[in-house]
């Protein structure tokens, strides 16, 4: 059974806003995140990078923090709510339903509060950040992808029934999602801005970030960012694409990080905004959800994903092999 979306949620989630992971190398993150995927490098310090897409007014929506560890992390994915007053009501409900919760002190962020929720995801609420300049009209410095702003997260989970009634309880509208033969969930679009989705919930070992995503102004801009990947002699670090998806039908590539972590430039959504439009359905068979052309994903996109600190992994409840490169090339 679908979730059911409450239109009157205890607290107010307006959008995707930023994420926070780790590094063995910042000089590395740096260079990559500024020159082949096109970041603005809002701020410097010793230990952290602040970044932010061109477009985008808030100070930072992708926070580095240097690691001395060997694993690097995501630390949390963070979601902006409308004032301080949501974050008081997130106190409230969140403790009230027996989840971790925490005040933070975060440089440039107003009023945060980090959570665990119930699938094991390190979740960051923000009601405000400091301003700084957007870049969107200074097309000299346009590099890479041109990457505009920070859209949506991609999670992979145990169990996305769970994940998915969670946030529909707390006002996320489900966009589209993909079901088996026996309706169960195996992967749920979920939106708070209006296009298809902010928060999408995979099956897989979890909770682990699959990738999170900057849209981009063009389809040349994604070219251009390979381009770019490949004349600092890095083309190996795209990991998909480009190609076309079914769901959202976006155009995308997927590049992985000197860390690993995996970044999605796509050329954003159509809009899911009128209320009697009802989720699009799936079906986990049809490969054309995944894209609408190209060659299958690898394995390694399928199965590799960065771990959330300090949050234990899970073995997914429904199990599948999908339909991978390599399973492709072995039968031709």
């Amino acid at each position: 059974m679908l979730p059911q979306w409450n239109r009157n949620p205890p607290f107010n989630f307006t959008r995707a806003s930023h994420v926070v992971l780790t590094s063995r190398d910042l000089s590395a993150s740096r260079d990559f995140y500024t020159q082949v995927i096109g970041l603005v490098l809002t701020e410097e310090t010793p230990d952290t990078l602040y970044l932010r897409g061109l477009e985008e007014l808030a100070h930072h929506s992708l926070l580095i923090r240097l690691t001395p560890e060997d694993q690097p992390f995501c630390q949390s994915i963070g979601f902006r709510v409308s004032d301080d007053e949501d974050i008081e009501k997130a106190l409230h409900h969140l403790r009230s339903n027996g989840l971790s919760v925490s005040e933070l002190d975060v440089p440039h962020q107003g009023r945060t509060i980090r959570f665990v929720d119930p699938v094991g995801a390190v979740i960051e609420l923000c009601s405000s950040m400091d301003l700084a300049q957007r870049c969107m009209r200074e097309f000299h410095l346009f590099k890479g992808g041109s990457p505009q702003r920070l859209d949506h997260f991609q999670v992979a989970t145990h169990d996305v029934q769970l994940a998915t009634e969670f946030y529909s309880e707390l006002g996320f509208r489900l966009a589209e999602y993909t079901a088996g033969n026996g309706d169960e969930l195996w992967g749920t679009w979920l939106e708070r801005k209006g296009n298809t989705h902010d928060l999408v919930f995979t099956n897989g070992r979890g909770p682990r970030l699959h990738h999170f995503a900057f849209t981009t102004p063009d389809a040349q801009s994604l070219i251009h960012a390979c381009d770019v990947s490949g004349s600092l002699r890095a083309g190996d670090i795209i990991d998909r694409g480009p190609g076309r998806h079914g769901i959202s039908n976006a155009l995308f590539v997927y590049f992985r990080d000197p860390d690993g972590h995996r970044i999605e430039l796509f050329t954003t959504h159509y809009q899911f905004i009128d209320l009697e439009a009802p989720p699009i359905r799936w079906e986990i068979s049809d490969p054309r959800r995944a894209q609408l052309w190209g060659f299958p994903a690898s394995r390694r996109w399928f199965f590799e994903a960065s771990e959330f600190e300090g949050a234990p992994v899970s073995e997914p409840l429904l199990r599948a092999d999908p339909p991978t490169l390599e399973a492709y090339l072995a039968r031709t």
